[in-house]
């Protein structure tokens, strides 16, 4: 199923998959690896999926993919919303490893329902040189209703790793991004032991406009790094988010709705609106990952229920 605006050759380069904007601390470990160099092949990961409706459901109208990011096939299984498509995010090399190059491209058409999510955690290997990033890219058009719950990001020992995330949100549109991370492989004693770590998510209407940003810079090492502060970590193992842009609801009703959906379960969490009302944000702390998996996934149930009327489906997932 070819995508008309990009033909496959154009993907291949180096323009179109490799990091943009990187941040000072990550491009100073640039070198080349004594391993498989930056664009070879198994290096560069690429997934550019399209969606709309067709006969009463969402279809998958438009596909590429290159080894090691691919999926199977949509699946519909919300009997709530049998219209909705699922689709899990598969990677074939079990985890990001230095130089690899990742860009993932979804286009969401006019009254599609989608639901993104991984089919297992993020495992960000130990790196000797260069670094490894990931772009994704997320385009909602209007009246569509789209979820991105990616599984837990996990960074090991010497890890370095940038990750950018754009969304845009036509008006009219609801998006909830969601992301965890975690402090390392814990039960190896890795708590923060990778190198470097930064993301940068950019939420913003098709005409540019900025609705939301949100910028993560860890380096343990680093004297001052503020990895263990209150606006990261705060001593605890594991930090989640969520972002919902929806203009279903007002924006207070929103916040309200998440502040009742915590309340009570143990963690720590903070919920905000958004600029220009144009949605909410939750972040919440926690050392136990069962503890932040339950919250998450309170969070999202509260929201699916309150901007659709209907609970979301198992997904048969720990």
């Amino acid at each position: 199923m070819p995508l008309a605006p990009r033909r496959p050759k154009a993907r291949l380069t180096e323009e179109y998959y490799a990091p943009v904007r990187v941040p000072p601390d990550v491009a100073a470990l640039a070198s080349v690896p004594d391993t498989l160099a930056p664009g070879s092949p198994a290096k560069v990961g690429i997934l550019d999926l399209a969606f709309a409706v067709r006969g009463g459901r969402t279809e998958l109208v438009g596909r590429y993919q290159k080894t090691p990011l691919q999926i199977m096939r949509p699946l519909w299984i919300d009997p709530a919303q049998p219209g909705m498509s699922y689709v899990y995010l598969m990677a074939t090399g079990g985890g990001i490893a230095q130089a690899d190059r990742y860009r993932m491209d979804f286009h969401c058409g006019p009254g599609t329902q989608v639901h993104l999510t991984t089919q297992a955690a993020t495992k960000v290997f130990r790196m000797e040189h260069d670094y490894a990033s990931q772009r994704f890219h997320l385009t909602a058009e209007a009246g569509s209703y789209v979820e991105y719950l990616p599984d837990p990001l996990i960074p090991f020992r010497d890890a370095r790793f940038y990750q950018r995330t754009e969304v845009t949100v036509a008006p009219g549109a609801t998006v909830l991004v969601g992301d965890t991370l975690t402090a390392g492989r814990l039960a190896r004693g890795e708590r923060h032991a990778y190198r470097m770590l930064a993301t940068d998510l950019r939420v913003s209407r098709p005409d540019g406009t900025l609705l939301a940003i949100d910028t993560l810079r860890l380096a343990p090492g680093q004297p001052g790094s503020g990895v263990l502060g209150p606006g990261v970590f705060a001593g605890h193992d594991h930090v989640a988010s969520l972002f919902v842009v929806t203009d279903r609801v007002p924006a207070a009703g929103l916040a309200d709705t998440l502040h009742e959906a915590l309340a009570g379960l143990g963690v720590l969490y903070g919920v905000s609106v958004l600029p220009r009302d144009c949605g909410a944000w939750v972040r919440l702390l926690d050392d136990s990952p069962v503890r932040v998996a339950e919250a998450h996934r309170a969070a999202w149930h509260a929201v699916r229920r309150l901007l659709t009327g209907h609970p979301p489906p198992d997904l048969r997932k720990p």
